[in-house]
């Protein structure tokens, strides 16, 4: 039997609603893949975002020019601007103390998150096309706040275009580095992924994302190429055997990131690419 390729989801978060609103005034937009939820937030200084019981770790992305107090497993740091943070399980809090965008990324076990994502209905089938999420070996060390900033590590071993990939047990996120200049159309990188989502989410900058949808045997069910262009905040989850690229059409500064579920093995066998990869084992026998 042939699995129909799923449509992307296309959320543009600047001109949708939020799915919930916090008391400081933040408002944060929630997207589903099969494997993950992507949460984007705006906040304004002293906004605070809460998880009474995370079932496993997640990811706080911030920018340059946003920063926050993290507490988590009993720690306290203050994380920096233009930073990757890992949080573990159980009971955290983030507060920020400038105003911007930031996201944090959960994986599916975060089921009060992905039950509310904008695009939840778009998952009732349960996604047989996308592998499901075994998670991998647990961190040396156990868990704790583990804070990455970006300008502590050399761009990692990766080829297209420059960025800096970190992984937990269950998710990979790729930051791109930012250039003042828009991508060279001579240089993009359309491909496919098999059986896995990938999220690309917009926090600054303008981008058009270039997607071609297979064809199947019913010619009814095909689906015209895409070139929708995306201002910030956004996210873009572009379904299993999708080809796609993307490429920056602003001048001036990007945050743009890529988000996997679960970690990319292709990836984390390229020694140099996954910059944590001494703190996350590979699967016994990868």
């Amino acid at each position: 039997m042939t699995i129909p390729v799923r449509e992307a989801t296309q959320a543009r978060h600047y001109a949708e609603p939020p799915q919930i609103t916090g008391e400081a005034g933040s408002r944060t937009w929630l997207t589903r893949g099969a494997n993950f939820v992507v949460a984007v937030s705006q906040v304004t200084p002293g906004a605070r975002l809460e998880r009474a019981d995370n079932p496993d770790e997640y990811f706080l992305l911030l920018p340059p020019d946003l920063s926050a107090t993290v507490e988590a497993g009993g720690e306290t740091i203050e994380a920096a601007g233009d930073s990757v943070t890992i949080l573990p399980p159980g009971r955290s809090a983030i507060t920020a103390r400038t105003a911007g965008y930031l996201a944090r990324v959960f994986s599916r076990e975060a089921q009060d998150l992905m039950a509310r994502a904008g695009n939840a209905d778009r998952y009732a089938d349960g996604a047989p096309e996308v592998a499901p999420l075994e998670p991998w070996p647990e961190p040396v060390g156990g868990y704790r706040i583990r804070h990455y900033r970006l300008a502590d590590y050399e761009l990692g071993a990766s080829a297209a275009m420059p960025s800096k990939l970190f992984r937990s047990r269950s998710l990979m996120v790729n930051m791109f580095e930012s250039t003042d200049q828009p991508r060279d159309t001579a240089k993009l990188s359309p491909h496919w992924h098999d059986d896995f989502e990938q999220a690309s989410v917009l926090l600054q900058g303008t981008y058009k994302h270039h997607l071609r949808y297979p064809w199947v045997p019913n010619m009814a069910e095909w689906r015209d190429d895409d070139h929708g262009e995306y201002g910030a905040p956004s996210t873009l989850i572009i379904p299993a055997r999708v080809i796609h690229t993307s490429r920056k059409i602003n001048y001036g500064p990007a945050v743009f990131i890529d988000i996997f579920s679960p970690p990319r093995l292709d990836f984390s066998m390229r020694p140099g690419v996954v910059l944590n990869a001494d703190e996350y084992p590979m699967p016994a026998g990868a």
